[in-house]
C-alpha cells in the first residue's frame, strides 16, 4: 500500500484493496467472456447478439476501469492482468465450443448474474468498512449489469 492523505484507514485500505482486487479479477474475466461470446456466436439473430455482446464487453470495460482507479486512489496496487484474473476469478468457465446465439445468451446471461451477485456483495463489504464511495462505485456497476442482463436475457424470453 502507498501512503496516502485519505482519511480512510490503512488496515481498512488494505481490505478494500482486497475485496475490489476480487471484483476486479472478475470483471476482467467477465469482459474477455464477452469477447468469447461476440467473436463465435452462429444462427438467425447473430448480428443483434453480435453487437449486443460488444456493447457489454464496452460497459464492462469501463467498470474495470472505475474499479482500478478506485484501488489506486485508496493507495493501493491494481492486480489486473489477464493471468491474475484467471487464476482469481469466481466465475464459471466460459463454454467454449459453443455457437448457437441461445447458447451464448445463457451462457453470458450466467455470467453477468454471477459478476452482478459478487457486485452486491462487495456494496455490503464496503458499506461494513465505512466506504461509502467504494460501495456507491459498486452499487453503480451493478445497476449497468442489471441493464445488460435484461438486455440479454430479453433474447429468451418469450412472451405471456
Amino acid at each position: 500500500m502507498y501512503e496516502t492523505e485519505n482519511d480512510i484507514s490503512k488496515s481498512r485500505r488494505q481490505q478494500l484493496n482486497n475485496l475490489m482486487n476480487q471484483r476486479l479479477a472478475d470483471a476482467v474475466d467477465l469482459q474477455m467472456q464477452m469477447k468469447q461470446a461476440h467473436w463465435n456466436v452462429k444462427g438467425p439473430h447473430f448480428i443483434g447478439l453480435h453487437k449486443l455482446f460488444d456493447e457489454v464487453y464496452e460497459g464492462v470495460g469501463e467498470y474495470v476501469d472505475l474499479i482500478a482507479e478506485r484501488i489506486v486512489q485508496l493507495g493501493g496496487i491494481t492486480e489486473g492482468t489477464v493471468r491474475v484474473a484467471a487464476a482469481r476469478s469466481r466465475l464459471e468457465e466460459y463454454p467454449l465450443a459453443i455457437a448457437d446465439g441461445a447458447a451464448h445468451v445463457e451462457a453470458v446471461a450466467k455470467s453477468l448474474s454471477t459478476f452482478g451477485r459478487e457486485v452486491r456483495s462487495t456494496i455490503n463489504e464496503a458499506d461494513d468498512l465505512d466506504d461509502a464511495d467504494t460501495a456507491d462505485l459498486f452499487t453503480e456497476v451493478s445497476r449497468g449489469i442489471d441493464k445488460w442482463l435484461w438486455f440479454v436475457e430479453a433474447h429468451s424470453q418469450a412472451e405471456k
